[in-house]
């Protein structure tokens, strides 16, 4: 099985105008992270507004992605939902051709129990023929993936053989790296919590920012996995502005801004989402220039 170690890409889903995929602009995105040297690609994740794509519009998408991608960079596709059964149902449906693994989101909105949590996970794994990466964002989700159930599920089910974990709490992400199997790998969910989450032994990064910046991103977790954790910190500090921008009106929106200043994509969102206010965007073009002129 593969190991996503460095850093991945929770890639955008570019609109046109009239809300419909730009699949010119999803091939520039494509082409724009791998040649930053970005070391996998994360396809209908949150960051690519996924629940609001059509199950054809999916389809078309990871179709396209891995069309662009053509074999230079592992791809990783989101399928989850807080439904077990339905999420069972999209997994043996798809068509996971040239896909390495599903990114698996904690059950929403239902609140589930711990053991609700792990026999849903437990569900998914046996369904899935490609391996399990679980995704704990409790700030989405409305519960959290403990260190408990997360290590009895790194052990129990050998097709999960990872989680991103986006909690923020750093103690729970250590209790999880000191207990898991030698083949389960925690990777940070959060572009500010990179350096602390592989210096405790974590293997890389999905980030968010790698979508407009990922040579930065690309370096910045390479350094950290090689112990130079100056040079980490000086990039991390570099960037921690944009990183902070990036959330200040909500994901994809401040990353989409940054890649309509960056003229990769278009600044458009599906609703509920909308794009940044002007004074965001204005924070952002002089963020952006700043980093040009360092």
């Amino acid at each position: 099985m593969k190991r996503f170690k460095g850093a991945g890409v929770a890639i955008v889903t570019p609109f046109k105008n009239d809300s419909s995929i730009d699949f010119s602009a999803l091939g520039r995105v494509i082409n724009h992270v791998i040649k930053g040297g970005i070391n996998y690609i994360v396809v209908l994740g949150t960051t690519g507004e996924s629940v609001t794509l059509t199950k054809d519009e999916k389809q078309a998408v990871i179709s396209y992605a891995c069309e662009a991608v053509d074999g230079r960079v592992p791809v990783i596709i989101g399928i989850g939902g807080n439904n077990t059964q339905e999420v069972i149902n999209s997994i043996r449906q798809a068509d996971l051709t040239g896909i390495d693994a599903v990114l698996s989101v904690a059950p929403y909105y239902n609140k589930p129990t711990q053991r609700g949590l792990f026999q849903h996970f437990k569900a998914v794994s046996t369904w899935c023929p490609v391996p399990v990466i679980m995704y704990n964002v409790p700030g989405r989700t409305g519960c959290n993936i403990s260190a408990e159930t997360c290590l009895e599920l790194a052990h129990s089910c050998e097709n999960i053989t990872g989680i991103k974990e986006a909690s923020g709490d750093i103690t729970q992400i250590m209790k999880v790296i000191r207990g898991k199997p030698e083949k389960f790998d925690v990777i940070s969910g959060d572009d500010m919590l990179t350096i602390p989450v592989i210096a405790a032994g974590g293997i890389g990064v999905i980030s968010v920012l790698a979508n407009a910046f990922p040579a930065a991103c690309s370096e910045l977790a390479g350094n950290a996995l090689k112990n130079n954790f100056k040079s980490a910190r000086e990039l991390q500090f570099h960037y921690l502005n944009l990183i902070e921008l990036l959330f200040t009106e909500g994901n994809p929106a401040g990353v989409k801004a940054m890649l309509s200043i960056l003229n990769i994509c278009q600044n458009y969102l599906r609703l509920p989402l909308v794009p940044v206010s002007r004074t965001t965007m204005t924070r952002i073009q002089k963020a952006i220039e700043e980093i040009g002129k360092a």
